[in-house]
């Protein structure tokens, strides 16, 4: 009899003991890491309450001032090449990346993010520091800027497909950055970036292999 008041008084405690332990740990907040592991930092604090991560943010920013160099070197097209075929693919280039620009800044404004101008990003870019995948520096700039004709034509899509494979890197490392990348609309821009940009490149080889 008193060897099964013993079990059974230790059963009571262990009840008790359990219900000490859970009453010590309360649920986390909405937004906040669900696991101890989380909580404790085992995995990125990157994600935000609001569904995207300080990755996101710097995609979209960087994303910005890399359109905003493919606008610049779209626009030496005119007055550099009488190829029509040029001058339709200079638009279609303008177009797409003024689109994805708008809709970036946009996105960062939405969420109350910073939203940075593109041409001093651009610049700075060009500038000081290491650029970012794809980016032409000011050597390659000028270059561009003084060649006509075929010598053109051929310098305009090296460097434009250089840039657009940059921007294509650029869409890789955020998908693999854990937990990035991952929130809707951000996911559907950058799966356009890449759709648009793989497109824009075939053509441009197609163009370049036409050049002698």
């Amino acid at each position: 009899m008193f060897y099964r008041m013993r079990l059974d008084n230790l059963g009571v405690l262990a009840v008790i003991l359990a219900g000490g332990c859970a009453a010590s740990s309360p649920a986390p907040a909405p937004g906040e890491p669900t696991t101890p592991a989380a909580r404790a930092g085992a995995v990125p604090d990157t994600v935000t309450r609001r569904g995207y991560t300080a990755a996101d943010v710097r995609f979209m920013q960087g994303m910005i001032g890399h359109h905003a160099q493919a606008l610049v070197v779209a626009a030496l097209v005119p007055e550099r090449t009488q190829r029509s075929d040029f001058h339709l693919m200079a638009e279609r280039i303008a177009l797409s990346q003024e689109t994805e620009i708008a809709q970036m800044k946009r996105w960062l404004e939405e969420r109350g993010e910073v939203v940075p101008s593109a041409d001093a990003h651009v610049h700075a870019a060009m500038g000081h520091g290491q650029l970012m995948p794809g980016m032409l520096t000011d050597a390659e700039l000028k270059r561009l800027e003084a060649a006509r004709g075929a010598e053109f034509e051929k310098l305009f899509l090296e460097l434009m497909i250089k840039h657009h494979e940059g921007a294509l890197q650029m869409v890789r490392e955020l998908y693999a950055t854990p937990a990035a990348g991952q929130e809707p609309e951000l996911f559907m821009l950058a799966s356009d970036v890449d759709a648009d940009q793989t497109a824009e490149i075939r053509r441009m080889r197609s163009l370049l292999a036409t050049i002698r």
